[in-house]
């Protein structure tokens, strides 16, 4: 049995981060309903639409809001990104639903939240990764900070803060009786990811100069680029693993690296061992040091990861239709994740659902 089984969540179709919290829920199980748009035509071959189920409403129709609620009825959650005060204009607000359903959890998500000035401005997740402050650290010292697209902000900060919220609304519903309004917005949650690096900080290793920080300046922790073109990664933090690294390359007894943590020498230090790692191509590398506690790992793009050993072994990636994409995380010893159904057609399950929730109603 999968872990969220019997979770039933409903789902307005949207883009980007809210999806994506569905088809997490969905890969661990629930049943998730995704109310879409009819006479849209099939969606591309959408990896966050697996999973779910599709139903097509058209909900500038009174007889498609009265659908929905009743839907929402017996649902634990639902999951909306419409800017503030669209799902209210619908007549599909909070008040609304949690009127028809008391334990409904109510999942918003934005990325501003749903108060404050810039609440109905528009936005993406660079934007709201800089405002919270969690695009600061992303960059070399003395450059633009460059984020990986959607990951910090959209997914980290949105879309899996709200499906923690969600899971914990739920939960506190079992046992109150009452739901409630989950406001997942992006600039909250890449702010809370900040609180690993204002600690550091806070500890005296680190401070807002880039480049000084225990994670973001180190020679020891950062990539390189090898004589093929190709990158690695060293992560070296602890000073037994700094040494075995030094021992690896053989810089054991080279001066200007017996000291690890002083941050005026990191600059020069990353420069000597950019010159050293362009010597040789990634695959040299990885063999020298794959494997070893010296921390470090290729950087391969996503194809290329498939096919690396640890992640084929653990089953990691798998092709659907010829889409490459991740299995569900995390795992479970006695609950395996769901299967990964094929991504529906729009308006595929309406019938099915509609009827289903009827006979629940009766």
């Amino acid at each position: 049995m999968t872990v969220l089984k019997g979770i039933k969540i409903i789902e307005l179709a949207g883009i980007g981060p809210g999806p994506f919290c569905g088809m997490l829920l969905a890969d661990l199980g629930a049943d998730v309903i995704v109310i879409e748009r009819p006479g849209g035509g099939d969606l591309p071959a959408a990896i966050t639409r697996r999973g779910k189920r599709s139903v097509a409403l058209d909900l500038k129709s009174p007889e498609s809001i009265e659908t929905v609620l009743r839907l929402i009825e017996s649902a634990d959650a639902l999951i909306e990104g419409m800017r503030p005060g669209v799902m209210e204009r619908l007549g599909l607000g909070p008040d609304v639903c949690l009127s028809r359903n008391p334990r409904l959890v109510y999942g918003r998500m934005t990325g501003w939240g749903q108060d404050g000035p810039l609440a109905q401005a528009a936005g993406h997740d660079t934007n709201y990764i800089a405002l919270s402050g969690a695009l600061w650290y992303a960059s070399e010292a003395g450059q633009p900070p460059v984020a990986p697209p959607t990951l910090v902000g959209d997914l980290g900060g949105g879309a899996l803060y709200l499906a923690v919220g969600i899971l914990a609304g739920i939960l506190n519903a079992r046992s109150s009786g009452q739901g409630q309004v989950v406001d997942a917005a992006i600039v909250d949650g890449s702010a809370h990811l900040m609180n690993l690096m204002l600690d550091l900080i806070g500890g005296g290793l680190g401070s807002e100069q880039r480049g000084t920080s225990l994670l973001d300046g180190p020679h020891w922790y950062t990539t390189y680029r090898c004589a093929d073109g190709r990158d690695i990664t060293v992560g070296a933090l602890e000073p037994k693993f700094y040494r075995l690294l030094l021992e690896k390359l053989g810089l054991q007894n080279d001066p200007r690296f017996a000291s690890q943590n002083k941050t005026a020498q990191w600059p020069q230090q990353k420069q000597q061992l950019a010159e050293l790692f362009a010597t040789k191509s990634r695959e040299e590398w990885c063999a020298l040091l794959e494997g070893s506690d010296a921390c470090f790992a290729p950087v391969l793009a996503p194809s290329e990861a498939a096919r690396h050993p640890h992640i084929a072994q653990r089953k990691i990636y798998s092709e659907e239709g010829g889409l490459l994409q991740a299995n569900p995380a995390p795992r479970f010893s006695s609950s395996p994740a769901a299967a990964t159904r094929p991504v529906p057609k729009v308006g595929e399950h309406t019938q099915q659902v509609l009827e289903e929730n009827t006979k629940s109603s009766r």
